[in-house]
């Protein structure tokens, strides 16, 4: 009999082909209390739960005690209560084929926060642009700058190639680790995050959240960053005092800051952020391609199929609570 499987998040017809080929398959729309008691049969019987968008935490977990696997379709994995994972030797998957569309995303910030890309294009829409133009709407140069990145991770590696080989930036980074690759391939350089703030052109963080990077950019950070530098966060909006980066740029703290992710999400339409010239928002798209979604979609399907047949070699976020037991 094939492992019984529910599966949360719409997938195209020849993904759950695939995934029909080795799992029986429950769809559900959501993980919310009613559809998990309309479906309290195939919740109670599943050895994989496969998507995203939603919570899998202690009380979820309790409705499946034959979970084995869970499969993120994305990166990050904030949702899950990896603790209660960890606790039943439940192995977690997720995503890795996004990093070189996130990168685009995050260069495209950065160009966009320091070429003023948004605010010209909406200047020149508007039937402002009646003469040449003044120095007031001039903008900074990236070429030849300090980046500083916070993470460096696979995402960190490739907004570093873009950095390093494209603009011919020098490459400040801060992680859990020294990375020899992106020294040697990029002339990296590792320093504590003060004094990567304190000498980048640009920020750009790339962490995912949790009790240790929650809020980690406040007041004292940002004020140690250069009144001319910009402020790019792809990551986790948590990850950043949002008042804090607010009041930086309404104050001209810092020139710029170009955000994908905030901490809430959908960001309030009255917040404060949103009325400043000097940032540039985007609606949580890093991976938002056709191309790209379709592939986390492929990976998410075949990291479930790996890791139920007992593969947890690659992108397993937990192999060493899985292997305890």
């Amino acid at each position: 009999m094939k492992p019984p499987v529910i599966v949360y998040k719409s997938l195209p017809a020849e993904l759950l082909s695939l995934l029909s080929e080795h799992c029986q398959i429950t769809e559900v729309s959501d993980l919310s209390e009613n559809t998990v008691t309309q479906h309290a049969t195939a919740f109670s019987q599943a050895v994989g739960l496969l998507g995203s968008g939603a919570k899998v935490d202690q009380q979820l977990l309790d409705r499946m005690p034959a979970l084995r696997v869970c499969s993120t379709l994305t990166a990050g994995y904030d949702l899950f209560d990896l603790d209660a994972l960890n606790a039943r030797h439940i192995a977690l998957m997720h995503t890795t084929i996004l990093s070189e569309t996130v990168a685009d995303t995050i260069f495209a910030l950065i160009l966009a926060s320091a070429r003023h890309i948004t605010w010209l294009d909406s200047w020149v829409k508007a039937g402002q642009w009646q003469k040449s133009i003044t120095p007031e709407l001039f903008s900074i140069d990236v070429h030849h700058k300090t980046l500083g990145i916070i993470g460096m991770g696979r995402i960190g590696m490739a907004v570093a190639q873009r950095a390093h080989l494209g603009f011919s930036m020098d490459i400040l980074y801060n992680a859990r680790k020294n990375h020899p690759d992106a020294e040697q391939r990029f002339s990296a350089q590792y320093c504590c995050l003060d004094e990567l703030l304190e000498k980048s052109d640009f920020v750009c963080i790339i962490l995912p959240l949790s009790d240790e990077t929650r809020q980690l950019i406040g007041a004292r950070q940002l004020a140690l960053m250069k009144p001319g530098a910009v402020l790019v966060n792809a990551g986790r909006g948590a990850v950043v005092d949002q008042q804090a980066l607010t009041d930086a740029l309404k104050n001209k703290q810092i020139y710029a800051a170009g955000l994908d992710v905030f901490e809430h999400e959908p960001i309030p339409a009255d917040a404060e952020l949103l009325t400043l010239p000097n940032v540039v928002t985007l609606p949580h798209v890093g991976s938002a391609t056709h191309q790209t979604r379709y592939a986390m979609k492929q990976e998410g399907v075949e990291n479930l199929i790996a890791a139920l047949a007992g593969k947890l070699d690659k992108n397993c976020v937990n192999p060493q609570s899985v292997k305890q037991q």
